[in-house]
């Protein structure tokens, strides 16, 4: 396997425990918007220890990002990167992924889910190609939100947040369950990329079918 050691250019803070971790970009590394790699902390003991984490910087920026929700409650790969500083270095692996753009749609995404689309959005902004698509966000609450306002310049009306932990003005309060899905999309014959957590994946995924949607227009990291 490929192993890339790079040092992390800066670490910014998206929301109250997301951060962009900016990196160095080896020579000739290229991916996919929506694809990601393996990344693991360059010290004894954590360089074993990868995990994956998807690109949200574009190919032709000349460094890499991610944007990763830091899980301090526990002694993991996550807690470990949230005491990290520009400057140390961590081990990038062989880029990977199921999840690509194929065409204009609906993205629904739960919490951290949505990292693989945010490449996807700035890619289409950039060629000028949003049109029509549609992100549906669910949240626990409105502080969890990542790139809420990147996100609502890029889409607009066509940004959805909804919210199952709290009842805030301007904001659905609803799971994503088949109800939702058909008070929020009224063409099933498109494309559709989920991304979350893995339970919420098989139940949109199920309803989607169940409301009319092919499997072969429904994609999902696998």
């Amino acid at each position: 396997m490929e192993e890339h050691v790079v040092k992390i250019l800066s670490i910014e803070p998206v929301t109250h425990n997301v951060r962009h971790f900016r990196v160095e970009k080896p020579q000739g590394y290229k991916f996919v918007p929506g694809q990601a790699t393996e990344v693991a902390v360059n010290l004894p003991r954590w360089k074993e220890e990868r995990r994956p984490f998807t690109f949200t910087s574009l190919n032709e920026w000349d460094h890499l990002e991610f944007t990763i929700k830091i899980y301090s409650d526990h002694d993991g790969v996550t807690n470990q990167l949230g005491q990290l500083k520009a400057g140390a270095e961590l081990l990038l692996h062989d880029v990977w992924g199921a999840i690509n753009y194929k065409g204009e749609g609906t993205f629904i995404a739960g919490g951290a889910g949505v990292t693989p689309f945010i490449a996807i959005f700035r890619q289409l902004q950039k060629d000028k190609k949003l049109g029509d698509n549609k992100l549906i966000f669910s949240n626990k609450t409105q502080r969890d939100i990542i790139l809420k306002d990147e996100f609502t310049a890029m889409l607009g009306d066509n940004f959805i947040n909804t919210l199952t932990a709290e009842e805030v003005p301007g904001y659905d309060h609803h799971k994503i369950d088949d109800e939702y899905l058909k008070q929020k999309i009224n063409n099933f014959n498109q494309q559709f990329y989920i991304c979350g957590p893995d339970a919420m994946i098989s139940d949109v995924k199920a309803n989607l079918q169940k409301l009319g949607a092919s499997d072969n227009l429904i994609t999902i990291e696998l």
